[in-house]
């Protein structure tokens, strides 16, 4: 079987696993092979954490999971060096973040102090231990939630640290007939949640992920393309009702989302479409508005969504 093949089979299962939420598995998918990090933001009970289990269970990746409290501090994420009476040297007890797939549940329950000590590890791939630098997994991705209710003891995520997230995926309530299905398989007691997890097979590898990140890579992108870009970034910045527009950076992860994104629908090539259709998950966490849009009830969705119609589609 193709290698995309096999990833169009693994959004499939994982479809029929969690229910309700195709749109936000497809969107996990690309920014994996863009090689980007994510913020999960939904209420409780909407399938969040189980969602990057099962995906983690289908790629065969190692897999470890962080509840971010105010206590958390950085040692308890990188690891640290701790004395052995036995040898009398120091040994390296390594934290979490030395895994493939880490699951950051909550981040904004945690200071700024523990917040930044992912930063080095998103951007870089590694982190530094009492001045030892140690490298991370190819494939490693941050994967944060967040709770949109609560703001009681919240430390929000400061833009400089936001731009290093890829996407931020908005996690709302399944359909009725999804919803219908999940209270259908629970009263045939199908099994629980865990035990469902335990019974699903990789579909894909760490080595395939790698592989069909290099396979984007090679996404064709016209001249057009580039121009459309510039011209959607521009436009941003000097919105009327934005005090933010978009970084460079953010431009570069605009283009390698768009390419992962025409990649798993089957093309090599990217579209207009494929730079508006990751244009709201990219954009709405790295995007201000200025405090006399907020007073007017504006939404950075609606402005987006605005401006991708302003903006002319090269032909």
């Amino acid at each position: 079987m193709a290698i995309h093949d096999r990833f169009i089979q693994l959004l499939e299962l994982l479809g029929k696993v969690i229910l309700g939420q195709e749109e936000l598995q497809k969107q996990l998918l690309v920014a994996l092979l863009a090689g980007g990090h994510v913020i999960l933001e939904g209420v409780p009970g909407t399938g969040k954490t189980m969602t990057v289990k099962v995906l983690a269970r289908l790629v065969q990746a190692e897999f470890r999971r962080i509840q971010l409290t105010p206590d958390v501090l950085p040692s308890d994420i990188l690891g640290t060096n701790i004395f052995d009476l036995s040898s009398r040297t120091f040994v390296l007890k390594r934290g979490p973040i030395f895994t493939q797939i880490l699951l950051a549940d909550e981040i904004n329950r945690t200071p700024p102090k523990t917040q930044a000590a992912l930063l080095e590890a998103m951007e870089e791939q590694q982190v530094t231990l009492d001045g030892e630098t140690l490298f991370l997994s190819p494939l490693f991705w941050v994967i944060a939630t967040q709770n949109p209710l609560e703001f009681e003891g919240t430390y929000p995520l400061p833009e400089a640290q936001l731009d290093r997230f890829l996407f931020k995926l908005l996690v709302t309530y399944p359909e009725r007939a999804a919803e219908k299905q999940m209270l259908s398989d629970s009263h045939q007691s199908l099994g629980t949640a865990k035990e469902r997890l335990e019974n699903i097979e990789g579909l894909v590898t760490v080595e395939d992920i790698l592989t069909a990140r290099q396979l984007v890579k090679q996404v064709e992108v016209k001249e057009v393309i580039f121009d459309y870009l510039l011209d959607l970034s521009q436009r941003t910045r000097q919105h009327p009702d934005l005090s933010l527009g978009v970084s460079p950076r953010a431009l570069v992860a605009w283009l390698q989302a768009a390419k992962a994104k025409a990649w798993i629908e089957g093309r090599h090539f990217v579209t207009p479409d494929d730079i508006k259709g990751v244009a709201l998950p990219l954009l709405r966490h790295r995007l201000l508005l200025k405090p006399e849009a907020q007073l007017d009830g504006l939404q950075v969705d609606g402005v987006v969504t605005h401006l991708l119609t302003q903006v002319p589609v090269p032909r």
